[in-house]
């Protein structure tokens, strides 16, 4: 394992601190969504209709999921949804972001604890 952002000139005790700050500010889990938001302007096929002159529906806001291997799935969200799923599409990217430095840091733990041991092992010797 290797020490990565400078972690290693961190001590210890400040970087178990900073696991736990960054644990404090997940969001909850019950409010997040992965996704994307998207809106969009439809015409209808009707002839008459405003949008057969130029002038589209909407907007439409549009959850889309990818589910992987090409795949994806979504739904139309109600225009009174879309600030609260905006703010869940956040929260997973924050909760994203946190849980990667969490993972960083416990990587450098790991790394100095595998160091530690090593160096008893010498000594023992």
């Amino acid at each position: 394992m290797k020490a990565s952002n400078g972690l290693s000139r961190i001590p210890e005790l400040a970087l178990r601190q900073r696991r736990q700050g960054l644990a404090k500010l997940l969001p909850p889990v019950t409010e997040i969504l992965r996704g994307s938001l998207v809106e969009r302007y439809v015409t209808c096929g009707n002839p008459a209709c405003k949008c057969a002159r130029g002038e589209r529906h909407g907007p439409i806001w549009y959850l889309t999921v990818t589910l992987g291997r090409g795949r994806t799935t979504g739904g139309i969200i109600p225009e009174e949804k879309v600030a609260e799923v905006r703010a869940w599409i956040g929260n997973y990217h924050k909760l994203k972001d946190h849980l990667e430095k969490i993972s960083e840091i416990n990587r450098e733990l790991l790394r100095r604890a595998r160091a530690d041991e090593r160096k008893r092992k010498r000594k023992g010797r």
